[in-house]
């Protein structure tokens, strides 16, 4: 199992991509965005949303990764879409209608931290939709959030 993983790191690298580790779990998810908070707090924004911004770095680890949103649904920084940096997704939906970015932005400016969001949204691993629950935490004005897709 460990060799197959091994090779399914290798081929995504290769190929320049983002891929999904079968075993990535909310724990990982929960670790990835602690880290990111605590980051944020010692080293402030500037430094560390440039550091999330950088392709396959420290606040990605495969199917993982930061996404730091304003409450006005302002993408602030992503780890691995750079067209969603500065980019406002308060109007977006999911394929069942869902405002995601808005609910997360609400229940970010209401305080309910941290918090649980699930929603429908591409893995960039598989290009499928799939659902993705997100764990979020609040750092005012922002939410920081990371999530892992569902089979």
């Amino acid at each position: 199992m460990r060799f197959k993983t091994v090779a399914a790191i290798a081929v995504g690298l290769l190929a320049g991509t983002t891929f999904a580790l079968a075993d990535a779990t909310k724990e990982d998810a929960i670790a990835m965005v602690k880290k990111t908070v605590a980051a944020i707090k010692a080293e402030g924004t500037t430094k560390i949303y440039d550091e999330i911004n950088t392709p396959n770095g420290k606040f990605q680890s495969g199917e993982i990764y930061i996404v730091v949103q304003g409450f006005d649904g302002m993408t602030l920084a992503h780890a691995t879409n750079p067209k969603l940096i500065g980019k406002n997704m308060y109007g977006a939906q999911d394929v069942d209608g869902k405002f995601f970015a808005k609910d997360m932005a609400d229940l970010g400016r209401t305080g309910h931290d941290p918090f649980w969001y699930s929603y429908k949204f591409t893995n960039p691993a598989t290009k499928k939709i799939q659902v993705k629950d997100m764990y979020c935490e609040i750092l005012p004005p922002t939410t920081v959030c990371a999530g892992v897709y569902r089979p």
